[in-house]
């Protein structure tokens, strides 16, 4: 199994369905509770456990989370209320690094709590056309709307298996 990719990488093409949609966004709305099971009982000493060589530690990825879904759910809003905005990319290593990737890691998770409320909220607000509606990526390009629910369906799911994993390969 490849540690970066405990659940492989992000693939969809084509249009998502209603259902796969549904099914996102249910993903996403469910994600501050498993990412709370997944850290629940671990040490500071295990938090700050690389969850792979040369990695993030437990820690970090808990705080990473909350910094990048901040990040889509204010991306979300721009392309909603603007005409295909560019978007601002963050040095997201550099993010990591920060005092505030070394708080409790409850800090984060409370964070991702509330921050889903909202998200999903306005994602299962969302009309068809507004889920056609895009941003622009410096790095990627277009980026849909309803392509990028699913992206960070994956993107919680993937952390998630991060600290799972490791927790299964030294039996935490």
């Amino acid at each position: 199994m490849d540690l970066r990719y405990p659940i492989g990488k992000f693939n969809y093409e084509g249009e998502p369905t209603k259902e796969v949609l549904e099914r996102w966004i249910k993903e996403i709305e469910e994600l501050p509770f498993k990412l709370k099971e997944a850290v629940k009982g671990l040490s500071d000493e295990q938090l700050d456990t690389p969850y792979r060589s040369e990695a993030w530690t437990i820690r970090q990825v808990v705080h990473h989370i909350a910094d990048s879904h901040l990040n889509s759910y204010a991306r979300f809003k721009l392309a909603i209320t603007e005409n295909n905005p560019t978007i601002k990319l963050y040095e997201q290593e550099k993010w990591a690094e920060l005092p505030d990737s070394k708080l409790p890691v409850d800090v984060s998770l409370k964070l991702i709590e509330t921050l889903h409320i909202r998200w999903v909220c306005l994602l299962r607000s969302m009309k068809q056309d507004e889920l056609g509606r895009t941003f622009q990526h410096p790095e990627l390009g277009i980026v849909k709307l309803s392509i990028n629910v699913g992206i960070y369906s994956w993107h919680g799911r993937h952390h998630v298996a991060h600290i799972t994993s490791l927790r299964d390969r030294l039996g935490w």
